[in-house]
């Protein structure tokens, strides 16, 4: 049985497992739904679906400072526990993540924090670029939706690809994380800090700056 795009869209939603573990699972399964959804319980990747409405007030603030005090974060990550909040899993997650702002500099954690007013500004820029491009009418709110699908990857923490493997986006890594302590994580908030940000000034590139620290 041939496997979708929109069968692995609902697999995920429904579990908050991985794209490509969504994939496996719907394949070992021949595209039975349920018995998919059994297969990644069974290897502990559905469990952040089940624990996203519990209670997260534990966990740590951390910071990263980047550039010799050009570039500094402060990121908010909660977890259930208090003992969770002291294992390096978390710690390293935690400070992952303050990396990952630095580099990446998002706007927003998730698609939902995206204000409605700046959304439909965003599409209607998307329209009229359709348009300037001759599109037929059919295809431009399918184009819109494509277009902004790109902008959440780039303006959203959780919908960015993870700095360390591109090949993970930061909800899947926080995912795999729920499913390996068994509690419910939130990324909060964060405040992204830039020297002279606003100040007119010479570009550099921070995400290759950020890189060559990583592999230092």
């Amino acid at each position: 049985m041939e496997i979708t795009a929109s069968m692995v869209k609902e697999l995920r939603e429904r579990t908050g497992a991985g794209m490509m573990d969504c994939k496996k699972a719907l394949t070992e399964a021949n595209g039975d739904m349920d018995k998919a959804i059994e297969i990644l319980r069974e290897k502990g990747l559905a469990a952040a679906a089940k624990k996203a409405g519990r209670i997260a007030a534990e966990g740590i603030i951390d910071s990263y400072i980047h550039g010799g005090g050009r570039i500094g974060v402060l990121v908010e990550v909660n977890c259930e526990t208090d003992f969770v909040a002291r294992t390096d899993d978390f710690k390293n997650f935690v400070h992952d993540i303050a990396m990952q702002i630095a580099a990446a500099n998002p706007q927003y954690v998730s698609k939902e924090d995206v204000p409605v007013e700046v959304v439909e500004k965003e599409k209607e820029i998307y329209r009229a670029q359709a348009k300037n491009e001759g599109k037929p009418d059919k295809v431009i709110e399918k184009m819109v939706e494509g277009r902004l699908e790109k902008y959440y990857k780039e303006v959203c923490l959780l919908e960015q690809p993870f700095i360390r493997d591109d090949s993970k986006t930061i909800k899947q890594l926080l995912n795999e994380l729920i499913a390996k302590i068994g509690e419910n994580i939130v990324i909060r908030r964060f405040v992204r800090f830039e020297l002279g940000e606003g100040i007119e000034k010479k570009k550099c590139d921070i995400v290759e700056e950020v890189a060559r620290a990583l592999n230092s």
